[in-house]
C-alpha cells in the first residue's frame, strides 16, 4: 500500500468516526429530550445509534477496502459488514461495552438497515466507478 492511501484511509475514517460521535451525541442531547414526547420519534431515536454506528462503521471498514483494491473487494466489504452486524448484535443481546443499557428488537432492526445501507452504498460507489471508466 501507498503511503498515500494510508493517509486517505485515515482521514476518511477519522470524519467518519467523529460524524458518528456528533450524530450520536445530537441525538442524545437534542432530538431525545425535545421529541420524546412522540412515540414514532422516541422510536426512531431510540434506535438511530444502532443504525448509524452500522452504518458509518461498516462503511469505514469498506473505505479501507476499496483504497486498496483487494482481488475480493466486494466479498471482504460483505464480511465486515456482517461483522460489524454481529458484533452490534452481540452487544445488544449481551452488553459488552455499555453501550446498550436494555434489549431492544428496535435496536437490532437498526444495524440490520444500517447494515444494508453500507452495502447499498458500497454496491453504488462501485456502479458509479465502473459506469464512468466506460464513458
Amino acid at each position: 500500500m501507498l503511503p498515500g492511501e494510508k493517509k486517505k484511509i485515515l482521514i476518511i475514517n477519522i470524519l467518519l468516526f467523529a460524524l458518528l460521535f456528533g450524530l450520536v451525541s445530537f441525538n442524545k442531547q437534542v432530538i431525545r429530550p425535545g421529541y420524546s414526547h412522540i412515540p414514532w420519534v422516541r422510536l426512531l431515536s431510540g434506535s438511530f445509534p444502532n443504525f448509524i454506528a452500522a452504518y458509518l462503521i461498516g462503511l469505514a471498514f469498506a473505505n479501507s477496502i476499496m483504497i486498496r483494491k483487494l482481488k475480493r473487494t466486494r466479498l471482504f466489504v460483505y464480511l465486515s459488514t456482517l461483522a460489524v452486524f454481529i458484533i452490534l448484535t452481540i452487544e445488544e443481546l449481551a452488553p459488552m461495552w455499555g453501550a446498550s443499557t436494555y434489549y431492544d428488537p428496535a435496536d437490532i432492526i437498526a444495524s440490520g438497515i444500517g447494515s444494508i445501507c453500507t452495502l447499498l452504498t458500497f454496491e453504488l460507489i462501485t456502479f458509479s466507478k465502473r459506469k464512468s471508466k466506460s464513458l
